[in-house]
């Protein structure tokens, strides 16, 4: 691919590679990549060659992620790092009593707003809530951002961790060091630590969620007894192909996040100058559509871990730091069963968001660009007007597709903490308790007989 500015040549019909962890390589000039070693003394065409490295260096070969880059300059070739100013206040990357508060109760937000004022992705992202800490590189963050600008002359940089984007409004046009991605709403992004990147929204207004972790790369769980096919298959995920930016670009400032905090360095040139790369530590993007959901096809309803898309593991077993969750298209058909997703008190805490459609177990009050968070062990689950429909059809209901929705999960084995800025927010939906408040008894006190048929045909008597 040809040399040629950011957002003038930013195709629709970008290349990408394909595949999940795989070892990819690609040239943006043909003979750019050094053959049999990756650090010669002379790189072809006088490149520089850079490692970046996602894990330790003696991390096992199966977890070990790693890339090489090669480049007109190396990306150390930088002003020192300066505080960023004015201060971005609504970043944290460390959750204490002094940032954030713990709050046992249901949570929800209403869409917020584009700002009316110039804002970009950065200045435009904010932590809703999290626990634990970049510095000890274990936890993750949650946030949301609010944008209507492109990114001018800069870049960032994530030194805390990975950066899970799901954009909900406007798509993204993301430049990497890797190369390029379109993200589209339906569709999302990973940008793992230390990746330099630049968002531009061809749409104007943008909205979206993220998720950081930290200490931990994301990855396709295991399957079990689905077998080797279903949920996320790894042919379906994106990588880029190289391309490259070269010139002169004073004043290029790099914005990096380290502990939470922004820093500043500026540079004579762009950071997407890698005219050849290879390796497995990579930018890489996804189509929910593409997702092949499981679920049950006689009775119950499935627990929600069998729509997990990506998970972040823990050192135990089965425990997620994190795992992304979707809610896609289906069809309900369980016999006898209650068809929404039960009501629930969890170990895990659970941040769901709406990109489009409606939630099948909310049925009034959750919309797309909205949030919720379920906390640890806090009771939750379908709302009186979803309860009421359902238990109202019986067991005669037949067949039903969910349609045009597209709902997720961020679910975490650590308790969050809630930043104060998300509490106090316009957008906090203070009467979301209401939405369970009318649930009322159909407790009979009778035994299942022939003086009891409501309860036979699956409607219980109101008392």
């Amino acid at each position: 691919m040809e040399c040629s500015s950011r957002t003038s040549n930013f195709p629709s019909d970008l290349e990408y590679q394909t595949g999940f962890g795989n070892h990819f390589s690609s040239e943006a000039i043909v003979g750019a990549l050094p053959q049999g070693q990756n650090s010669p003394l002379i790189c072809p065409f006088g490149l520089y060659a850079e490692q970046i490295s996602g894990t330790s260096f003696t991390s096992p070969r199966k977890l070990n992620q790693r890339s090489w880059l090669y480049r007109i300059k190396p990306s150390v070739t930088h002003e020192p790092f300066r505080p960023r100013m004015p201060r971005h206040e609504k970043l944290v990357s460390e959750f204490n009593q002094s940032n954030s508060s713990a709050t046992p109760t249901q949570l929800r937000w209403k869409p917020v707003e584009i700002p009316e004022t110039p804002t970009d992705f950065i200045d435009g992202l904010y932590t809703i809530c999290g626990a634990g800490s970049s510095y000890l590189r274990h936890g993750f963050a949650i946030h949301m951002y609010t944008a209507n600008k492109s990114m001018e002359n800069s870049a960032f940089c994530n030194a805390d961790g990975d950066f899970l984007i799901v954009p909900q409004k406007g798509r993204l046009w993301i430049t990497t060091e890797c190369g390029r991605l379109q993200v589209c709403p339906g569709e999302i992004v990973i940008l793992p630590q230390g990746y330099r990147f630049a968002v531009d929204l061809p749409d104007g207004p943008s909205r979206g969620y993220v998720a950081e972790t930290f200490g931990t790369h994301l990855q396709l769980p295991d399957l079990g007894p689905i077998g080797a096919n279903g949920l996320a298959a790894p042919r379906d995920f994106l990588v880029p192909v190289a391309w490259y930016e070269d010139g002169s670009r004073p004043g290029y400032t790099i914005v990096q996040k380290y502990g939470g905090e922004l820093f500043t360095a500026k540079q004579d040139f762009s950071p997407f100058n890698v005219v050849a790369w290879h390796g497995n530590y990579v930018p890489y993007k996804y189509d929910l559509s593409k997702f092949c959901p499981y679920n049950t096809v006689l009775m119950d309803h499935s627990d929600p871990s069998i729509n997990t898309v990506l998970t972040a593991p823990t050192d135990k077993p089965g425990v997620a730091l994190l795992d992304f969750v979707i809610f896609p298209p289906q069809w309900l058909v369980a016999e006898h069963t209650f068809r929404p997703l039960y009501y629930h008190r969890n170990c895990m805490s659970e941040f769901m968001g709406l990109i489009y459609g409606g939630y099948e177990a909310k049925a009034d009050g959750f919309h797309p660009g909205g949030a919720s968070l379920h906390s640890c062990m806090t009771p939750h689950g379908p709302d009186t007007k979803t309860y009421e429909a359902t238990i109202a059809l019986g067991n005669e209901a037949g067949p039903h597709r969910i349609a045009d929705t597209m709902a997720f999960m961020f679910e975490s084995c650590l308790i969050p903490r809630v930043c104060p800025w998300a509490l106090e927010s316009p957008f906090m939906d203070h009467d979301y308790y209401q939405c369970w408040i009318g649930l009322k008894s159909h407790f009979s006190g009778l035994s299942m007989n022939e003086d009891n048929v409501d309860l036979q045909k699956g409607k219980p008597i109101e008392r």
